[in-house]
């Protein structure tokens, strides 16, 4: 059952639907909101995520075995990413992780915690851990700037787009370029209890918002640039949430071999989409390449700049330069793309620096 936020009462509050149903997609205002966030004075109510945590002195090394990232070291009050995938590579959980010393917790999208959760326990067998999923008494908060008053509070702050240590990345823009730049992220963790007062009288944005500026930000999310086939080299999420250096865990076969020796099948890309008609493509519209689909759209928002704009999963194979067609049913949507994930991604081995080349 879907948890409503209390923030729903605020005025001119619509609720959301689907994987963020529970808190509100706007306001009333959505551009105004989202220049708000975009401006550091508006926080977004992200009350719907799942948190889990993971308690006992073996909780880093334990997690560090099962995962794709290196957290033996990870120091109280500092941020990561982790991947947890299948035997084949594919992305099964993608966590944001954040220690305090004593417990570390995991901020989730609402439809993981559980079944995280109750993944981790089939997992502890003799080892010194207590998994627990506490999404129903914690609430998040997201800003693009940290808030003095909140000091307090834990806060994960997104390592997007830096490459962290052992990461790698697949695009073609340098990380002193990167769109992601643009948007400085944190999430602050607050007792649900307190969730209201914590906000006070600050200007609230809606999910809309917060969406809007994660896909210019080409940043992926769980849920919406995933399904059940996805590796983390097609989004691009070695650069935060993989340690090509660290030691063993599942799927790691995968990603050093796609990595070293092959290509990703499929590339994470940013459309500009056509702004002069008066509706925008659903989510699951077919990315076309003249009449042959080569994709599909992932998240699409209207961005308080840019326009109508979004993410899309396409073949390896689609030309950088090429002119898309978005098809939502009958109606056709032409869309320029950006190129996230270059189309030569991977087979590091034998490159004289290893290195993506540029398109053009």
């Amino acid at each position: 059952m879907t948890i409503k936020s209390p923030l729903l009462a605020r005025p001119g509050a619509v609720e959301a639907g689907g994987a963020d149903a529970g808190v509100a997609s706007h306001y009333g205002e959505p551009l105004r909101e989202q220049r708000a966030l975009a401006a550091g004075s508006a926080v977004v109510d992200l009350s719907h995520r799942g948190v889990v945590t993971v308690a006992g002195p073996d909780r880093l090394s334990w997690l560090n075995t099962l995962s794709s990232q290196q957290l033996t070291n990870l120091a109280p009050g500092q941020s990561s990413e982790l991947l947890l995938l299948s035997v084949q590579g594919r992305i099964e959980f993608d966590a944001r992780v954040l220690d305090d010393g004593a417990t570390t917790w995991l901020i989730v999208e609402a439809a993981e915690a559980g079944p995280l959760a109750e993944w981790l326990n089939k997992m502890k067998f003799m080892l010194r851990v207590e998994i627990a999923d506490v999404s129903a008494d914690w609430a998040v908060l997201g800003t693009t700037r940290p808030v003095p008053e909140w000091s307090g509070l834990l806060v994960w702050e997104d390592p997007w787009p830096h490459v962290g240590a052992g990461g790698y990345s697949y695009a073609v823009v340098g990380e002193d370029t990167h769109p992601g730049l643009e948007r400085p992220w944190f999430e602050y963790l607050v007792p649900a209890a307190e969730l209201e007062a914590t906000v006070g009288d600050r200007p609230l944005a809606g999910i809309w918002a917060a969406e809007a500026l994660r896909i210019a930000a080409w940043r992926p999310r769980w849920g919406a640039e995933t399904d059940d086939k996805t590796i983390p080299h097609e989004l691009d999420l070695l650069r935060t949430a993989v340690h090509l250096n660290k030691g063993c865990y599942k799927g790691q076969e995968t990603v050093a071999r796609v990595h070293n020796l092959g290509h990703p099948p499929r590339r994470l890309v940013f459309l500009q989409l056509d702004g002069s008609q008066h509706t925008m493509p659903a989510v699951g519209s077919e990315v076309r390449s003249g009449d042959r689909k080569v994709g599909t759209v992932t998240s699409v928002a209207q961005h308080f700049e840019m326009g109508p704009v979004a993410l899309a999963v396409v073949k390896r194979s689609v030309p950088p330069g090429e002119v898309l067609t978005v098809l939502d049913g009958e109606e056709p949507y032409t869309a320029a793309q950006e190129v996230i994930v270059a189309p030569d991604a991977g087979q590091v081995v034998g490159r004289q620096t290893g290195f993506l080349r540029g398109t053009r």
